[in-house]
């Protein structure tokens, strides 16, 4: 058989939302300019050198820090924290301290660290793949991480929102 095969849209959409899909926001500072953002695309990549990989939508003010600073926080949203991952769906205000209503401070590496998530890593960007299509695949280098307490993670499926398809 040649040829492209036709895909149902709507059996891909649905498919595609079936996977397995956490709740995290990444943020990120080059200069006096701040980007953070919701992201749903992650997944840890290799213990040796620990490495995780997450899609970054490649117009977003979040990517284009990560790109020019290098360096990254990538935050675990727990269960009860859906109202907090929602404040990063709209474009960053750093103002008094906060990125769009929390509280950060500088980490290890000096990117922003949200104070009021369970737990984050902070990361040194070891590579982009540009896929060519709407988001870009990072891969992160952990080089700092803390857990504050221990909580069950947020993941799409738990919440209100739908990403992907």
């Amino acid at each position: 058989m040649t040829g492209a095969v036709a895909v149902d849209a709507k059996a891909k959409r649905k498919a595609l939302r079936m996977l397995s899909n956490g709740v995290y926001i990444l943020t990120s500072r080059s200069g006096e300019r701040y980007g953070a953002a919701t992201i749903t695309w992650v997944s840890q990549a290799s213990f040796k050198p620990p490495l995780v990989m997450a899609a970054v939508r490649r117009e977003s003010n979040v990517y284009a820090c990560l790109a020019e600073s290098r360096l990254g926080v990538l935050h675990i949203v727990g269960t009860e924290q859906q109202e907090i991952a929602q404040r990063f769906f709209h474009p960053t205000c750093a103002e008094s301290g906060t990125i769009n209503g929390e509280p950060f401070a500088p980490g290890a590496t000096a990117a922003p660290v949200l104070a009021n998530l369970p737990a984050h890593v902070e990361c040194r960007l070891e590579r982009i793949v540009d896929t060519g299509g709407d988001h870009a695949v990072v891969i992160l280098e952990v080089v700092e991480a803390e857990c504050r307490e221990a909580v069950r993670p947020l993941t799409i499926a738990e919440s209100p929102w739908e990403y992907g398809g």
